[in-house]
């Protein structure tokens, strides 16, 4: 029987590049694999559905999923994770504190991205700063005109603007028309150069550990996905995606505890390997469901909570039946 020949578009990372240089395989299946930005990958898998397996993002899977309007089911393999501390920049003239936010004016590239939600949840829970204290201002990183590229009903008492037409939210920033920047991306322009924008945490991975510690949270910001028609047609397929990236993570991550000669170009890398397994265990960057189960409830929670999800989902019912478990021998 031929192998299915299935488009997969996602990010060239460590964890992917198994898979990428053909050293993994997906049982059955004749990969032509599109490495692209998330910004591109999401806008064409969401807005025309043109990848068979995709990377896709968290948030706007759950705004979709919740309306059961999906064309994906997500498998719960983590293509990117990250702690959004290092996200929040600031107007550091104005804003000394988190809770200096209330009343600002905040820029983000589009409300319902998944590292937005991350920080504003960070921002209400740990600081009492609720999306409805600020006014927020969307528009473009670099370019002007970024649109939302879901369509949302926001809660009521959200404050909303859109960033002038030829404005980006970087440039907002340097000139000091907003106070604030949350973005999966830091800002551009002047902004990068200007002494007042900086980080709102003056040790963002401390305050990023501190968090972990306190939550057992590390924030999901992907998951792939798979066309439901063909999940549907062939029932065995989740579940070979599934095995096939965790074999690709696993790889590199035998190759990055190789110490030998470093395979990143950056001091202390094995360093930053021990303490990341030192707190968080030697399976930091985990897959599947149960090991994210505290991670997962605490993102559907919060985005149920900010208005983005219809419904609150359960964990449940998030991933493909076939991945919520594996066989053992």
């Amino acid at each position: 029987m031929a192998k299915l020949n299935l488009s997969v578009a996602m990010g060239d990372y460590d964890r992917t590049r198994p898979l990428l240089d053909g050293t993994v395989q997906i049982d059955g299946v004749d990969p032509v694999y599109m490495t692209l930005s998330p910004e591109e990958i999401f806008f064409r898998a969401f807005r025309n559905v043109e990848f068979d397996i995709s990377e896709l993002s968290l948030s706007s899977y759950l705004v979709k999923a919740s309306k059961g309007e999906s064309p994906y089911v997500a498998i719960p393999v983590f293509l990117s994770r990250a702690f959004r501390h290092t996200s929040i920049y600031v107007r550091k003239d104005r804003i000394k504190r988190p809770e200096d936010l209330k009343g600002c004016r905040i820029g983000v590239p589009e409300y319902q991205l998944t590292a937005i939600v991350w920080a504003r949840s960070i921002l209400q829970n740990d600081y009492g700063v609720a999306p409805e204290d600020v006014t927020w201002v969307r528009g473009g990183i670099d370019e002007p005109g970024r649109p939302e590229k879901i369509k949302l009903q926001l809660p009521p008492g959200v404050k909303m603007e859109s960033a002038p037409d030829n404005r980006t939210i970087s440039d907002m920033l340097d000139d000091g028309e907003i106070d604030a920047f949350i973005a999966p991306r830091p800002p551009g322009g002047g902004a990068a150069r200007n002494p007042n924008v900086g980080w709102l945490f003056d040790d963002p991975t401390a305050t990023a550990k501190e968090y972990y510690a306190r939550t057992g949270v590390f924030p999901i910001m992907h998951v792939v996905g798979v066309r439901k028609e063909l999940a549907a047609e062939h029932p065995w397929l989740p579940g070979a995606v599934m095995k096939a990236f965790e074999q690709s993570k696993k790889a590199a991550l035998d190759k990055l505890a190789d110490t030998s000669a470093t395979k990143v170009t950056l001091p202390f890398v094995e360093e930053q390997l021990k303490a990341a397994r030192d707190l968080m265990g030697p399976d930091y960057w985990s897959y599947g469901v149960e090991p994210a189960r505290r991670t997962l409830e605490t993102f559907v929670q919060a985005h149920h909570a900010q208005g983005l999800s219809q419904r609150l989902m359960s964990v449940e019912e998030l991933f493909h039946p076939a991945t919520y478990e594996s066989y053992k021998i």
